[in-house]
């Protein structure tokens, strides 16, 4: 994750208890004697998370939960609602999953007061309303999913201290840092470090870079549509996103190596380049996990820091935010499972998991100051500045595209091949699986 922590779990834990007075504020109603089951894909440190937030709602409410994590949840949840067998609650890494089953009718719509809570507590809440509602087996759309424990995706990873011994600013919209990028360059430097090298994954960082460039060129409903193939991969708006990655990916002199390294460098070695003296590049885009593959010596907000990737003042699009999360849903209604959703709209719920790291929301309602570095802090600011949310859009293609023709076809952009090229070859596997 963002951070790599050498004390152990349970001293955190210890520590995070006797000084969140949040805790305290969650009363829950009388449960005494019920049961609760949740099932989903957290394992070690995350279920050891887990459990400390099911702990105060244990507490406060006399209920007993339990929770079944596992590495094969995504087939044993699909099993347990065709047998008619499911936890009250599933926790659900992804919509696609999510939808799939409530279009099975496998899962219970929430309230709509829990609906318009999320709309009205969450940042950028109608979205996190769109991204928790599917069509039920009827077709009919319902809000079943309510988002808790996020990533944030559209970061910029910089050295301070590069940035300062040239005198470059962080950049406030794209219009500043395409400049900046172009003042990198004339000055002897290196913008960017890129790489798309992943084993069997390769080209899914550029399907990242992608995503973003399609919610900073075009409006929200055009990226929805696009996800869906409602809109053709190879539309003109598609073509403009790709060519504007390309901008920087194919330009030589904007990339460390060149363009022809890109394709060929490993993710996780690509930020190194941050860091060498002199350095190689002045900037990497990359989700919240990349410190976990910074260099062991370095330390964040002295070695590294990080800047939201911005969007086009001139678009007047807001601020787009590309992210992850996951997903909590009712597969078997009772009364302490609603009041264990209900909980998780309290800032206890969140505030617990916060002070342990790994964890960020986007609830307008918690305390900043629980986040368990400046580093999560940060980037929680960002989620709560987001005007839009979008969930990243290869996880909701076919797996076929998402994670088949869209990443080799990345590669093969970088490589060299054009975005017209590229969009048609993608579009035309599109077009096989329907």
């Amino acid at each position: 994750m963002l951070t790599k922590y050498r004390i152990t779990m349970a001293s955190i834990a210890i520590a995070a208890l006797c000084s969140l007075p949040a805790y305290a504020e969650y009363s829950g109603p009388d449960l005494s004697g019920q049961t609760l089951t949740l099932a989903g894909p957290w394992l070690t440190a995350d279920e050891e998370n887990l459990n400390k937030v099911i702990d105060i709602f244990e507490a406060a409410t006399g209920a007993k939960v339990e929770h079944a994590g596992s590495d094969s949840f995504e087939q044993q949840i699909v099993i347990d609602i065709k047998a008619g067998s499911p936890p009250n609650i599933a926790i659900f890494p992804q919509p696609g999953l999510a939808a799939n089953m409530a279009a099975l009718g496998g899962l219970v719509p929430l309230s709509g007061e829990t609906k318009e809570w999320v709309k009205n507590n969450y940042a950028a809440g109608q979205s996190w309303v769109d991204l928790g509602s599917y069509p039920d087996e009827n077709g009919q759309d319902q809000f079943y999913g309510f988002f808790y424990k996020v990533n944030v995706k559209s970061l910029v990873w910089y050295s301070p201290d590069n940035f300062e011994d040239n005198g470059y600013e962080v950049p406030e919209t794209m219009e500043d840092l395409i400049s900046l990028s172009k003042k990198m360059i004339s000055d002897g430097n290196t913008p960017w470090c890129i790489g798309l090298g992943s084993g069997d994954a390769t080209g899914w960082p550029a399907t990242d870079w992608m995503e973003d460039m399609m919610l900073r060129s075009h409006d929200p409903s055009v990226y929805d549509q696009w996800v869906t193939n409602e809109l053709p991969f190879n539309d003109p708006k598609v073509i403009e996103a790709m060519d504007f990655f390309g901008s920087f990916a194919k330009n030589d002199a904007m990339v460390n190596g060149g363009a022809a390294a890109v394709a060929t460098t490993g993710f996780r070695e690509s930020p190194a380049g941050l860091f060498t003296s002199p350095a190689q590049c002045m900037m990497h885009r990359q989700a919240s996990f990349i410190p976990a593959f910074f260099p062991e010596d370095v330390e964040a907000g002295t070695d590294y820091d990080f800047f939201y990737f911005p969007a086009f003042a001139e678009k007047d699009l807001g601020r787009p935010v590309l992210g992850g999360g996951t997903l909590f849903a009712i597969t078997k209604d009772s009364e302490a499972t609603r009041a264990f959703i209900d909980f998780l709209k309290h800032p206890a719920s969140h505030e617990a998991w916060m002070a342990l790291g790994g964890f960020l929301t986007p609830h307008k309602g918690v305390d900043t100051n629980k986040y368990s570095s400046a580093t999560f802090k940060g980037l929680g600011e960002i989620l709560l500045g987001a005007t839009t949310f979008r969930f990243d859009g290869s996880d909701l293609m076919p797996g076929a595209i998402g994670a088949g023709s869209f990443w080799t076809g990345m590669v093969d952009f970088t490589s060299g091949q054009s975005a017209q090229e590229v969009a048609d070859a993608i579009q035309k596997s599109w077009d096989a699986i329907k």
